[in-house]
């Protein structure tokens, strides 16, 4: 009988680690390639495939839940999910009320995206920024009148028909975009903006975000998350 109680012990603690290893991860699921549902209506993209490998390696079991970008702070302090992987740049601002894994990209280079052959007065100009982006804080302080949207696709139909002379956004979202319309185009010089992208954690999951740091650290030193970066067309390798 001793052995049993023990066992059963040992089982209920075995399953209450189990259950204590699942991390929810909060995500957009509307910026590609960073992240975008795919045909089989599951979240996908560059950091579908990095964070699944950084769970592995830190032995959790991740579920993948897809929030509204212009609230996806508030849930996660709010206790919806565990972590935020959105392409969101690491700024002081957003450090202000969350807490930030090391970068996992380098800054990606914000671009211009306008009708092509249209002149852009980028300081007195209509330009369009995803509400809540880093984009948008560097319009908003260019003296350009911000035209701000929930989603990305949306500050895109704002240039497509008159609404905004431009959008300003990370270059690795536009790109695919300025390939399929021969309509638009990329106008001025890129803007380096933010430290590059990383995973927002609540401030009180320092355990946490000690894993994921040691996750993607051995990601970078073995290579691996250079390759992801590659593949994915991110930007700058480390």
């Amino acid at each position: 009988m001793k052995h049993l109680l023990i066992a059963t012990a040992l089982a209920a603690l075995a399953a209450g680690a189990a259950q204590a290893q699942t991390v929810r991860m909060g995500t957009e699921g509307a910026y590609p390639p960073y992240n975008y549902i795919d045909d089989a209506g599951q979240v996908a993209g560059f950091e579908r495939e990095l964070g699944d490998e950084l769970c592995k390696r830190a032995g959790l079991t991740c579920e993948w839940v897809t929030n509204d970008w212009d609230s996806i702070i508030p849930n996660l302090v709010s206790g919806n999910y565990d972590t935020i992987m959105a392409g969101m740049s690491i700024t002081d601002e957003r450090d202000e009320v969350i807490d930030f894994t090391q970068n996992y990209t380098q800054p990606d280079p914000s671009a211009y995206l306008a009708k092509a052959g249209a002149e852009v007065d980028f300081a007195g100009g209509v330009i369009a920024a995803q509400t809540g982006t880093i984009q948008a804080s560097h319009v908003a302080s260019s003296g350009a009148t911000l035209l701000e949207f929930a989603t990305p696709e949306e500050t895109i139909g704002a240039v497509r028909n008159g609404e905004a002379d431009a959008v300003l956004a990370d270059r690795a979202y536009l790109e695919p975009i300025a390939a399929e319309d021969a309509e638009l185009d990329f106008v001025g010089e890129d803007v380096l903006i933010g430290g590059g992208v990383g995973m927002g954690l609540r401030e009180s999951d320092a355990e946490l975000k000690e894993k994921f740091n040691a996750a993607i650290q051995s990601m970078k030193d073995d290579g691996s998350l250079n390759a992801l970066i590659t593949k994915w067309e991110i930007g700058a390798t480390f």
